[in-house]
């Protein structure tokens, strides 16, 4: 009897043993995966179930589909990849590379709900003379990033997608998604802040997690949600160093359809990702004094300058703080864009949008290459009269026709007659 008992105890302790050491290599054998975009050859025999069953005889795994650049984001052994990419119908492999939030200070905890105030960058950018004319009702903006507080008193979120977790809501679990949105559209409600364009409608879409890091696949994926729900501009206010030709592609395909604001980065240096592509608006930060923060990106990709030191909006948790950044500089560019298309405006993005009078005599000073065409400017923006800033101008006025102006050769704001 105590001898079965024996026998059984080392049966089970070999059983357990063995058990372990599968899960352990099964384990070990997914850590080695890596997460990869695959991109296909359009209309070839590469349909989905074909690709699928491709990606898996590579040893990956499919996680989601990415019509945006025709392909599929994948975790895959990484020896299996330049493999796969000499498959017949497959462009290539690339890596699924991490972008994330361009960071600024730490918050400094002002209160909560305090009375609205009218933050010193709506102010720099005479917003509120903007609102004579457009406050930006009627169009659809995105915010990608962390979220947006789904629950603020001082923003009116109209819907969104979580690309991160489909299952959940875009609620912000970080601050810095809902920070943007209270520059490009907080409400003028009497409490808190209010935004560049007030009545336009936000739309979170969270591409990014709590720590303010995503996958290239969720942002890919997140345009995609923006294009299908019909957004009209989005605001990018992250980026990475790395680049890639799906990156590109994602980006210059959404540019047929969404006018894509981004935040030129905090590097003191070099112009990040996704702002460094033609396809973007990209957008430095300026102080106070109008100088070019010492920590913002500057380069020759830059079209706009918009104030990002010490900016004041709305944060999680239906509170408020101050970050700086040019995180919060790309939002104010915007809210303006939504300002000007209210009122029938249209904004080309693109090499293609240049005209031969605006590469005559462009400056290649350093003020140009930090700041673009300058600080921008809403109430310009949508009246066309920079000498009028600040006088009371009848709701019938009209913008000048046909109005074109072009930042850095790639950027033409059109305007028509303002629509009241």
């Amino acid at each position: 009897m105590k001898r079965n008992k024996l026998l059984v105890a080392v049966l089970t302790l070999t059983l357990i043993l063995v058990l372990g050491m599968l899960i352990s290599n099964a384990l070990a054998g997914n850590s080695q995966k890596e997460r990869y975009i695959v991109v296909f050859e359009p209309e070839t025999f590469v349909n989905e179930p074909a690709r699928g069953a491709l990606i898996k005889a590579f040893g990956g795994e499919t996680l989601k589909e990415l019509p945006l650049v025709n392909g599929v984001a994948v975790l895959l052994p990484p020896q299996a990849a330049e493999k796969l990419s000499a498959k017949e119908g497959v462009v290539r492999v690339d890596k699924d590379i991490i972008v994330e939030i361009v960071k600024g200070k730490p918050p400094k905890n002002p209160p909560q709900q305090p009375s609205q105030t009218l933050p010193w960058g709506v102010d720099r950018i005479d917003a509120e003379y903007a609102w004579e004319y457009s406050t930006g009702a009627g169009v659809k903006v995105a915010i990608l990033d962390t979220g947006i507080d789904l629950d603020h008193p001082d923003l009116f979120v109209a819907g969104g997608y979580n690309a991160i977790n489909p299952r959940k809501t875009p609620d912000d679990d970080n601050g810095h998604g809902t920070h943007c949105a209270g520059i490009a559209a907080a409400l003028d409600n009497d409490i808190g802040v209010v935004g560049v364009a007030p009545d336009a409608s936000l739309y979170a879409v969270k591409v990014l997690n709590r720590n303010g890091q995503g996958f290239l696949s969720d942002v890919i994926e997140g345009l995609q949600w923006c294009i299908d729900n019909g957004m009209l501009v989005v605001n990018m206010s992250f980026g990475s160093s790395s680049d890639n030709q799906t990156f590109h592609d994602a980006i210059t395909t959404a540019s047929e359809s969404l006018i894509q604001v981004a935040a030129a980065g905090n590097t003191g240096g070099d112009v990040i990702y996704p702002a460094k592509y033609d396809e973007t608006i990209a957008v430095s930060a300026t102080d106070k004094s109008d100088s070019l923060a010492s920590w913002s990106s500057y380069g020759p990709e830059i079209d706009f300058a918009a104030p990002g030191v010490d900016i004041y909006s709305t944060y999680k948790g239906g509170t408020y703080e101050t970050l700086s950044g040019t995180s919060m500089a790309a939002p104010h560019v915007t809210g303006t864009v939504a300002l000007v298309l209210a009122i029938g405006g249209t904004v080309d993005v693109g090499a293609g949008s240049q005209t031969e009078d605006n590469l005559k005599g462009e400056d290649t000073s350093l003020t140009d290459l930090q700041e673009g065409e300058g600080i921008v400017d809403a109430e310009d923006s949508v009246n066309g009269d920079a000498e009028n800033k600040g006088d009371n101008l009848s709701s019938t006025t009209a913008a000048p026709a046909l109005k074109t102006f072009t930042a850095r050769g790639k950027i033409a704001i059109t305007w028509g007659e303002i629509k009241k």
